[in-house]
């Protein structure tokens, strides 16, 4: 079935290093994809999962880079980021569709070089841990959906598209 095919590509990119971007409407599994995919993965270290829906620019930087203390008012102590939490694991970021641009920017900087910066740091650190990252929204529907193509293709190395629920009636059984 289509459901054992894409279980079996799951399988072969689990191993990988490279990003994977899941998509699907709201309520097919991308989570439990995401999971499973880490699991089979041999990476030793947590998932660490964050909802990315509503994070402006600096709440999704502090929660993914951490900060320094003093960065900011009410910063009265240093915070490691989720993504030090997800050392030599993976950083499932989830409806990664609303992110706005400058946040999208830090996270194609992240994919890319693998390395970040702390908030209040001027030193970059490296990054070891696996991007998974998921979204019920058409990123490409249009031309004017806000999200930005490199950083949709540098996600996509492996793509894991979940059919919708209607189209998968035996599965509910």
């Amino acid at each position: 079935t289509g459901m054992r095919a894409l279980f079996s590509y799951c399988e072969a990119i689990a191993p990988s290093s490279q990003p994977v971007l899941i998509t699907g409407e709201t309520g097919t599994g991308k989570e439990l994809i995401a999971r499973a995919l880490h699991e089979r993965s041999g990476r030793q270290g947590e998932l660490i999962a964050v909802n990315a829906a509503g994070l402006d620019e600096t709440m999704f930087a502090d929660a993914l880079f951490g900060h320094r203390k003093g960065a900011f008012t009410g910063a009265d102590s240093d915070r490691a980021g989720l993504i030090e939490r997800a050392a030599g694991g993976t950083l499932f970021l989830d409806e990664i569709g609303d992110l706005n641009q400058a946040s999208q920017l830090k996270l194609l900087r992240l994919i890319q070089e693998n390395e970040y910066m702390p908030l209040g740091m001027d030193s970059v650190r490296r990054s070891t841990a696996r991007i998974i990252a998921a979204t019920s929204r058409a990123l490409f529907a249009g031309d004017d959906t806000g999200f930005r193509k490199d950083l949709y293709f540098r996600l996509g190395a492996h793509h894991v598209r979940l059919p919708p629920l209607r189209d998968r009636v035996n599965d509910l059984r």
